[in-house]
């Protein structure tokens, strides 16, 4: 099992290799052969034509991308989010984000400096690196707030509610039940 969220991008490189016998390069290569530069049509692409998973396309896109934004050069937004004091909550990204990614083929992912906005043809939610935490913003009008889903408050005007979310265990039904609520309304 990884230990650190670096220890668990190796793992999961690794494993796409093992799986289908290109390295992540190979992999980002082949993404910018293909002259796609938006993540959510790079990942629906590599998902139709490779039969990837989600998460795996979704690395995939954010290496090519990363490797070809001019204004970025080799930034990896996502990967700058999860450094230093904040590389702890990876982990609790990458679940997150590959549980949304099964509600459908029309999320896009699309990172920014502080946070990865969560789209379908609206914005829906957000998942945002916080010390010790991640949190999740979403957007579900008329929903009353509750101790775990929060009013979203100061936190970003952009979503409704807020939960914050310390460990993996916390990815329950609860959690999976209202990101998807959030996803089905956008």
């Amino acid at each position: 099992m990884a230990t650190s969220p670096a220890e668990g991008m190796a793992s999961l490189y690794r494993n796409l290799e093992t799986a289908t016998g290109r390295s992540i390069d190979e992999w980002a290569a082949l993404g910018r052969a293909t002259g796609i530069d938006k993540h959510k049509a790079l990942v629906e692409h590599i998902k139709l034509q490779h039969g990837l998973t989600h998460g795996y396309a979704h690395q995939i896109a954010l290496r090519t991308l990363a490797a070809d934004s001019p204004d970025s050069g080799t930034v990896d937004l996502i990967a700058e989010q999860y450094s230093g004091a904040k590389a702890a909550q990876r982990p609790l990204y990458d679940a997150v984000a590959e549980a949304i990614g099964a509600f459908g083929e029309d999320i896009d992912f699309s990172p920014k400096k502080a946070y990865v906005s969560l789209r379908r043809s609206k914005q829906f939610g957000l998942l945002q690196p916080a010390a010790g935490r991640l949190d999740i913003g979403l957007t579900l009008k008329g929903l009353p707030a509750t101790d775990r889903l929060e009013a979203s408050g100061s936190f970003n005007s952009m979503v409704t509610h807020r939960v914050r979310l310390h460990s993996l265990q916390e990815i329950d039904a609860d959690l999976l039940g209202w990101l998807r609520a959030a996803y089905d309304a956008a």
